[in-house]
């Protein structure tokens, strides 16, 4: 264990000392270790089919995954003991040397997709009152440090986080992590990352919460130091009201802040990005309107995970800490000066006779992206040209099985359009998505 990882408690007690340690009363015991465990299995079949329009390969592979959690109970008394592990495997369907890439399948060394993969990890938990110390291999999904779970394998990072729920309405989370493990990669200590700069951090702290005002309104606010790259800072607004006969309304800020700091490995960074979205729902129809706005002569950038091999093949992953409404199936809209907007439109179709589908289609447009401007020495100069304009239309079916012994059985199929000029860099491509997802509760 590394001399950071050591002192790396050191870094959550000025937030455990605030917290108020006041132990449960004998009603509100738990059961104990073995009472409240819990063992879940989830069969996930994926095909992606990525098309790439301008000459780069294509990328297609058909898997199927399993992924195995336990989550105990805590032992009874004032600090409860308890541990979550998991188990993934992944495995090959059909897949060509000629098409990896998608981060379902590790390549191996002479190009071709490998047959079969699995990991596992464990994280021993702590409990105090209503507070819950973990350390070890664990999902994390904060606005400023969050793993990804969009593919056969979720990722996983390693290090502390405290979850307390301590005053009623509020929630406050820390963490300290220096390792983590993406997609396609099966050791537990590979390296974080500033994702689009391209660059490593030793270690990742963060400190925040949320607060409900009431059941429909919220605030949080979070804070992230990815070591000698940045210093990132999080808040987020959000509400809804019921308008009666059937209609909602409701809206959701998020704002992000991102300063270089230490060595500032990724060069300068000053940007702050915006983004805005409101809604309207009448019945089984809802309208979101989207705005995001990217200020600053670099992209707003965020947590990539994963090691690199040694033919760069199964890279850094993107992460998932990236609460921006236009984030969505391939862009996020996020380069330099970037101004962009959506329009969606969900359809649930439970009041047509038909329980458990749902459609979505949604248009997003970005342009004002400029480049040229990037500090001298950045790690993100050349990405981005001048007047970069690129649009991403979506399309999603989701049907889930509402009883009977498929109960809760899904199928997602997810389909986007991008196109793009060289200025934009991400360039023109067809995507198409077929993902089933059958959770198994043993116990």
């Amino acid at each position: 264990m590394s001399d950071v990882m050591r002192r790396s408690p050191l870094l959550l007690l000025p937030l455990l000392g605030c917290l108020p340690w006041t132990v449960q009363g004998a009603e509100e015991e738990p059961a104990g270790f073995i009472e409240d465990s819990h063992l879940r299995i989830q069969a996930r079949n994926y095909y992606l089919n990525r098309s790439v329009q301008d000459g780069r390969a294509d990328r297609k592979d058909w898997t199927q995954g399993f992924i195995g959690r336990f989550e105990s109970g805590f032992t009874q008394g004032t600090v409860g003991v308890g541990v979550d592990a998991f188990v993934t495997l992944g495995l090959k369907l059909d897949a060509s040397g000629g098409k990896t890439g998608t981060y379902n399948l590790p390549i191996h060394d002479n190009g071709k997709p490998a047959d079969q993969y699995a990991k596992a990890g464990a994280a021993l938990k702590l409990k105090v009152s209503e507070s819950v110390l973990r350390f070890g291999e664990q999902s994390v999904d904060t606005p400023v440090f969050a793993v990804g779970h969009n593919r056969l394998i979720p990722e996983t990072a390693t290090g502390f986080a405290l979850d307390s729920q301590e005053l009623d309405k509020l929630t406050l989370q820390a963490g300290h992590f220096t390792s983590a493990t993406g997609h396609v990669t099966t050791n537990s200590n590979g390296d974080l990352w500033a994702f689009y700069a391209g660059v490593t951090t030793p270690s990742v702290d963060y400190l925040g919460g949320q607060y409900r005002f009431t059941p429909d309104w919220g605030a949080s606010f979070y804070a992230a130091r990815f070591a000698d790259i940045w210093n990132q800072y999080y808040a987020n607004l959000n509400g809804r009201t019921d308008l009666g006969q059937g209609q909602q309304a409701g809206f959701d800020l998020n704002l992000y802040r991102t300063l270089d700091t230490g060595r500032a490995r990724a060069g300068a960074i000053d940007n702050t990005t915006l983004g805005a979205s409101v809604f309207y729902g009448l019945g089984a129809h809802r309208l979101t309107l989207a705005l995001q706005n990217v200020d600053g002569n670099t992209p707003f950038d965020y947590l990539g995970v994963g090691d690199l091999d040694r033919n760069g093949r199964n890279g850094r992953d993107q992460g998932a800490s990236i609460y921006l409404p236009n984030s969505v199936q391939y862009s996020d809209f996020n380069g330099p000066n970037e101004r962009s907007w959506q329009l969606r439109y969900d359809l649930s179709l439970a009041g047509y006779g038909m329980p458990g589908w749902n459609l979505m289609t949604r248009y997003l447009r970005g342009s004002g992206i400029d480049g040229t401007h990037t500090p001298a020495g950045s790690a993100y100069a050349g990405m981005y040209g001048q007047d970069g304009v690129h649009r991403e239309i979506n399309f999603e079916a989701r049907y889930v099985v509402q009883n009977g012994p498929l109960k809760d059985l899904s199928f997602r199929l997810r389909q986007t359009w991008h196109r793009a000029n060289v200025a934009q860099g991400e360039g023109n491509i067809d995507e198409f998505r077929l993902i089933t997802d059958y959770p198994i509760d043993l116990f």
